[in-house]
């Protein structure tokens, strides 16, 4: 499993990864993995500010719908566009392509409350 170390993550499978003061967030290896075949992505949050923990969208796959949660508080910036045409790419690259939305951070201080790559291969 692909948990790569210059990335922050949560207990509920999001990682985040911070560019200046703004970040990329996804789903991990582990959460793809454990949902299948992922068919569609919604975030209908884009231009709104969320507190850490408040519900992003959702991720939608053969068999469940699954919340997505904010790993740290912030504005969603953008959406990926290139999951309406290609959901599948969260499987195929979780940490690349398939990232899901871009946030310009509120607090930085909340990134040291999420889990290291260590931390986060423990928990699984």
């Amino acid at each position: 499993m692909n948990v790569p170390e210059n990335l922050k993550y949560t207990k509920d499978h999001e990682w985040i990864r911070v560019e200046g003061e703004e970040a990329f967030v996804g789903v991990t290896d582990f959460a793809q993995g454990e949902l299948g075949d992922i068919v569609f992505v919604e975030v209908e949050t884009e231009g709104d500010e969320l507190d850490k923990e408040e519900i992003f969208g959702t991720i939608e796959a053969v068999k469940t719908v699954s919340d997505m949660f904010m790993p740290i508080g912030g504005e969603v910036l953008e959406f990926n566009e290139k999951l309406e045409e290609a959901p599948d790419l969260i499987n195929s690259d979780p940490y690349g392509e398939g990232w899901i939305v871009k946030i310009k951070i509120a607090d930085n201080s909340e990134l040291e409350e999420l889990l290291t790559a260590e931390q986060y291969k423990e928990l699984l």
